[in-house]
């Protein structure tokens, strides 16, 4: 083999990401006014690492998300709120629980919020357990993780 050959070799492997090689960066996103099913789906992009150029499908290489007024967030369309249904179950006969849209909103609208973007993350693997602890919710304008220095994200695409 010549040396240009060898050099070819060397420019055509495919390099994956790792725990040594993976950037992460902490965003935060005002969700006032915004739309909750459009707002969801760019926060799961976000979190897959969808936006980055070494995507890879089966590995954890997304970044933090912090969404802050996640109580004004909007929805579309008519009855929304009264149609929507929660369910949850106990196992026990006759002990199933359903809540509304709106009932969970008024409680707690950070878990509408996480039940959105939960459900648009893969579904058969534990990667949605990994992608969800880096997400965080709060129903306010402030968070706790100032120390992170996250970068706010003003505007985004498809909203």
């Amino acid at each position: 083999m010549t040396a240009e050959t060898k050099e070819n070799l060397n420019y055509n492997k495919t390099t994956f990401v790792n725990e040594s090689t993976r950037q992460r960066n902490w965003y935060v996103i005002d969700a006032k006014d915004k739309v909750l099913g459009r707002l969801a789906c760019e926060v799961a992009r976000i979190l897959r690492g969808k936006r980055k150029a070494n995507f890879t499908p089966h590995c954890d290489n997304g970044d933090f998300v912090i969404i802050i007024n996640a109580e004004h967030i909007m929805l579309t369309g008519k009855d929304k709120e009264d149609n929507i249904k929660y369910y949850k179950h106990s196992g026990y006969i006759g002990h199933l629980k359903t809540e509304t849209l709106g009932e969970l909103l008024k409680r707690r609208p950070e878990q509408v919020f996480i039940n959105a973007v939960s459900r648009m993350l893969p579904k058969a693997t534990h990667l949605r357990s990994l992608l969800l602890k880096k997400l965080k919710v709060y129903a306010g304008d402030k968070h706790p993780h100032s120390a992170q220095n996250p970068i706010l994200i003003q505007e985004i695409s498809n909203i």
